[in-house]
């Protein structure tokens, strides 16, 4: 049977570095794009890819996939996970702060989806996994532009999940709520922010990254062909839809 392969954006921490490991633990050849090594994911999965690229820089993308092709010969799996999440009042926020969330949050899966198809064609099948946010239903009001980003993105799954059907090609996206990842402790969960977010969740905890590894297995499998177009909100009830 043909080795399965991936391809993690973000993977040289959190999210993107726990999808990274699970995955290779499932068996796949990895590859991770990331704007810095990621040399601590690399040590934790065998033979390991890792692409240093700009998910926002369009040259730097299609060399990147163009790489990973060199190395895999095929590809089934994209896992759209890089992303950016300032927290400021809605008056203070720049147009430079705009587009920068737009470009990372919601341009960059555009880019790295766009350059992976033609290979996820040839694969015959394919997993693309876009990871949204549990923010799209909670709407905090000092994240307007990550809400906005995050909601495009999951009428981005809808519509490209209609498109690519016939090619035995799901898109999917994952909405957790806030995840303890070294960025956010620095961040959006400093002073209070986990627990006021822990307070509004009917799970009393705050959310931890293997948390949604169960659910990026699943939606990834062979097996889930026919889910498709889907938003999984996995945010411990701080939302029911």
């Amino acid at each position: 049977m043909e080795t399965r392969t991936a391809l993690v954006t973000g993977a040289a921490q959190g999210l993107g570095q726990e999808f990274a490991v699970a995955l290779a633990g499932r068996g796949y050849r990895v590859a991770g794009l990331d704007l810095v090594p990621q040399t601590e994911t690399a040590g934790k999965v065998l033979d390991y890819v890792e692409v240093v690229a700009d998910v926002t820089d369009e040259d730097q993308v299609q060399a990147g996939l163009e790489r990973v092709i060199d190395q895999f010969g095929v590809l089934h799996v994209v896992v759209n996970n890089a992303g950016v999440y300032p927290a400021k009042p809605f008056e203070e926020t720049t147009a430079e702060d705009w587009r920068r969330v737009m470009r990372v949050n919601l341009e960059a899966p555009f880019l790295v989806t766009r350059a992976a198809l033609p290979y996820l064609k040839a694969a015959g099948w394919g997993r693309i996994v876009n990871i949204a946010s549990a923010a799209v239903f909670t709407a905090p009001p000092t994240m307007v532009p990550y809400v906005a980003s995050k909601t495009g993105l999951i009428g981005f799954t809808r519509a490209l999940a209609a498109a690519l059907g016939p090619y035995d090609i799901t898109v999917n996206a994952i909405a957790p709520s806030m995840v303890r990842t070294s960025t956010a402790e620095r961040t959006v969960g400093a002073d209070g922010g986990f627990e006021f977010i822990r307070d509004r969740q009917v799970v009393r905890r705050t959310q931890e990254t293997p948390d949604l590894v169960s659910t990026l297995l699943y939606v990834v499998d062979e097996s889930s062909g026919f889910l498709t177009g889907q938003t999984l909100n996995v945010s411990g009830g701080s939302a029911f839809l």
